[in-house]
C-alpha cells in the first residue's frame, strides 16, 4: 500500500487518474459534483466555505482512497456487493465512490430532509443510475447483508457498530474514516470489554490517511456472532 500523502489540488487529481484509475468520464461526474457542492453551499452548509478552496484534496480524494482497500475486480464484477454509506451528508464518501464505480450499488443513507433533497439532485445530475438514496433513519432500514459499510463522522465506533451489525457478514469490509481520533477509538474498543458484550470479534487496523498525515482510517471485518441482541 503506498504511504503518498497528497498536499494540494493539482496532487489529488493526478492521484485520482494514477491510482484509483479514474477516466475521463469518471473526473467529468467528479467535475460534476464539485460544481453542483459549490452551488448548493451557498444555500446550505453542506461542507465548510473554507475547504471548498481544497475541494479535491478535502473531500474528493479524502473519500476516494477508501477504495484503495476494495478490490477493482470485484467491484467490477456482475455479482458486485452493495456499498452502504452511512450518514451521507453532502455525499462524501458515497458519491464520489459512486462516481467511481458507477457498476456498483451505491446506496447512501441520510436522514436530514435537505440533504436528501440534496444527494437525490446530485446523483441524477451525475448520472449515477446505480445510486440509490435512502432518506430515513439507520434504524429504520431494513436488513440486508452487504459487501462494503463505510461511515464518514457518522458516529462514535461503539455506536455504530451497534447500529450497523445487522448488515455485516465476516466478509463485509468496513471503511471507517475517524479523523485524528482512529487509533484511540480503536483502543476503546478492544480494551473496554465492548466487543464481547455485543458478541463480536474485530479485525480492524488502522490505516493512514493520504490526506491528512495524522488522520486515521479502520479498515477490516467485524464478525458478529448472529442471535446477540444488539
Amino acid at each position: 500500500m503506498t504511504t503518498l500523502s497528497l498536499t494540494s489540488e493539482d496532487e489529488a487529481r493526478a492521484w485520482l487518474a494514477a491510482e484509483i484509475g479514474a477516466d475521463g468520464a469518471a473526473m467529468e461526474r467528479l467535475e460534476r459534483l464539485v460544481a453542483l457542492l459549490a452551488q448548493e453551499n451557498a444555500r446550505q452548509n453542506l461542507v465548510s466555505a473554507a475547504s471548498m478552496s481544497a475541494v479535491w484534496l478535502r473531500h474528493i480524494a479524502d473519500s476516494a482512497q477508501l477504495l484503495r482497500y476494495v478490490p477493482r475486480e470485484t467491484s467490477a464484477d456482475a455479482g458486485a456487493p452493495v456499498w452502504l454509506d452511512l450518514g451521507t451528508g453532502a455525499g462524501f464518501p458515497g458519491l464520489v465512490v459512486a462516481a467511481l464505480r458507477p457498476e456498483m450499488e451505491v446506496r447512501l443513507v441520510e436522514s436530514r430532509a435537505r440533504r436528501i433533497e440534496w444527494l437525490e439532485y446530485a446523483r441524477s445530475e451525475m448520472g449515477l443510475a446505480r445510486a440509490k438514496v435512502i432518506g430515513q433513519r439507520l434504524e429504520l432500514v431494513p436488513t440486508e447483508e452487504v459487501g462494503v459499510i463505510s461511515a464518514r463522522a457518522f458516529a462514535p465506533l461503539d455506536k455504530l457498530l451497534t447500529l450497523s451489525a445487522r448488515f455485516s457478514t465476516g466478509r463485509t469490509i468496513w471503511l471507517l474514516p475517524k479523523g485524528r481520533s482512529a487509533a484511540q477509538e480503536l483502543e476503546a474498543l478492544s480494551t473496554g470489554g465492548f466487543g464481547a458484550k455485543l458478541g463480536f470479534e474485530h479485525q480492524l487496523r488502522v490505516e493512514a490517511s493520504l490526506t491528512d498525515p495524522e488522520a486515521g482510517i479502520l479498515v477490516g471485518q467485524v464478525i458478529f456472532r448472529r442471535g446477540v441482541k444488539v
